[in-house]
């Protein structure tokens, strides 16, 4: 059975989730697990009107956690137009004690609060817990609450339980309603994907058509309403989410895409050999290349502030691909790489209630003057979708796998002002390490790394000489969704050899520091 493409370019009613956002900072995990499952998820604010649950047509309903207490004045509540969709509603964490209050059940303050692991009983079987427990009928899962339900709602049953929250898991199996107080979004909740397979598949009957073709053909066909006969600008940068869009709308609209590559300064070794060579000679895309390196340079020159350098930086990528619109005089559109996760870090999310950690010109630094109409056809899909659909769209794995890359490419990795001297160091730098991440079959190992350009002169003995020389920060770093990350914890005798490369072949850099900073509380990038 075919899916259908609904108006929106996404599956139909019959394979999407609806996920109402309560605050919790694993909202948008929620919305990964569904889809790995197949199945189509878009999060909006719980407070969304009810004329847009009823037009959204979910065939369930995922309530997120959240960090208030049900208790407090003016906490948020589950609205009307939930209950009354008459479809299968799921409550985690904050999502299940609202559930709980909104029917009638109680939900107190706990005198023990539960942060991390945790072991529930299955107490009833049930469709979304039943078979995945332990032969003692055990589930190891991640906890992160203060209140509890204390008192179930009329027609509920207690299907899990912890030391801590005896009603750790709640169902109306007739009416299709579920709460868990765990996490199953987390990695770190044993047969989590599961239990949302079981929510998504099995009780809210989703089939699982959100898969990389599927994904394909509907964005094209989404890329073909918008654009229609009208030509397209991308700025390519050779990065994994602009070479997707490329890719892409290539397949979409042919001719009608022309990409410019802007050689800003800013990017790394021999970058811009390697962009023309791939999508030019091999792929059949037109490729425009454009020297701007003076004009980046001269902009930046002398402003530290990491906010003001992104702005600059996507001002003048946008003029620069305004003046190539102009000389081509049939350009309409501006297509960009912005990916899910790019719209969440700043607060672009349909919630509207992220903090801002992000703001370069993929997403928050357009100006509002731009001519060009724009188009970001990888808007709504996350790193791990994106390198999927490369893959099937013919893209190499060594391209699709290729480390994130910013929009503000080295500009945002040269701590305070950015200067030819100090990118023309970074690049060296970070050729050596990811080289030799290569080298060593580690690259695959790691989500993201990079160097980093510290502004500040260290001490060091070169010969015999006592010598100022800059400071390189290598940063790797181990994750899934790019929302939370570890750092890698690579061989001391690697990073050894790493670093006596960079220092003995880098004139000018005399010490190099390892980043062992997790995400949060620091961000993957510097600034």
């Amino acid at each position: 059975m075919e899916s259908k493409v609904h108006s929106h370019g996404i599956a139909s009613d019959s394979s999407r989730i609806l996920i109402l956002d309560y605050g919790s900072q694993y909202t948008q995990l929620i919305a990964r697990r569904v889809r790995e499952a197949g199945v189509y998820s878009e999060i909006h604010s719980h407070d969304i009107p009810a004329k847009t649950i009823a037009s959204f047509g979910a065939a369930g309903i995922i309530l997120s956690g959240g960090p208030e207490s049900v208790a407090a004045e003016d906490a948020p509540g589950v609205s009307d137009a939930v209950i009354s969709a008459g479809v299968p509603l799921l409550g985690i964490c904050y999502g299940m004690q609202a559930l709980a209050t909104k029917l009638g059940g109680e939900v107190r303050g706990s005198d023990h609060r539960e942060f991390g692991y945790a072991e529930v009983s299955l107490i009833v079987d049930n469709p979304l817990l039943g078979d995945i427990t332990s032969e003692d009928k055990k589930l190891k899962v991640w906890m992160s609450h203060g209140d509890r339900v204390e008192a179930l709602p009329d027609g509920f049953k207690q299907i899990a339980s912890s030391n801590n929250a005896p009603i750790a898991g709640m169902a109306d199996v007739q009416n299709q309603i579920y709460g868990v107080q765990f996490h199953p979004e987390v990695t770190h909740t044993e047969n989590g994907q599961l239990i949302i397979e079981r929510f998504v598949h099995e009780i809210c009957g989703c089939p699982g058509y959100w898969t990389p073709k599927n994904i394909i053909n509907e964005h094209i066909e989404r890329v073909r309403d918008k654009v229609g006969t009208e030509h397209v600008l991308l700025g390519l940068s050779g990065g994994v989410d602009s070479s997707v869009v490329a890719a892409l709308l290539h397949a979409a609209i042919g001719d009608q895409l022309i990409c410019v590559f802007v050689d800003n300064g800013l990017l790394r070794l021999n970058e811009g050999d390697q962009v023309m060579e791939t999508f030019a000679e091999h792929l059949g895309v037109n490729v425009i290349r454009v020297n701007a390196e003076d004009k980046f340079l001269s902009a930046l020159d002398g402003e530290e502030d990491p906010e003001k350098k992104r702005k600059i930086i996507g001002r003048n990528f946008i003029e620069v691909f305004e003046e190539q619109a102009s000389i081509l005089n049939d350009i309409q559109w501006l297509a960009q790489g912005t990916i899910y996760p790019d719209v969440i870090e700043s607060a672009g999310a349909s919630t509207g209630k992220a903090h801002v950690i992000k703001s370069h010109h993929n997403v928050g630094g357009l100006p509002e003057t731009m001519h060009l109409k724009l188009i970001e056809p990888l808007r709504d899909l996350f790193k791990d979708e994106v390198r999927k659909i490369g893959v099937e769209l013919g893209l190499s794995h060594q391209l699709v796998d290729r480390h994130p890359f910013p929009g503000p490419g080295l500009g945002v990795r040269i701590l305070g002002s950015v200067k030819k001297e100090y990118a023309d160091l970074l690049r060296r730098a970070d050729d050596i390490f990811i080289s030799e991440l290569r080298e060593q079959g580690l690259y695959d190992k790691v989500s993201q790394a990079f160097a980093v350009f510290l502004p500040i002169k260290s001490v060091g003995v070169m010969g015999d000489g006592r010598r100022y020389d800059y400071v390189i920060a290598l940063r790797a770093v181990e994750t899934i969704d790019f929302m939370t990350a570890r750092w890698a914890h690579l061989p001391y005798d690697f990073l050894d050899h790493i670093s006596r490369r960079i220092i003995n072949e880098i004139e000018g850099i005399s010490r190099v520091t390892y980043d062992i900073s997790g995400k949060p509380p620091a961000t993957i990038e510097w600034e």
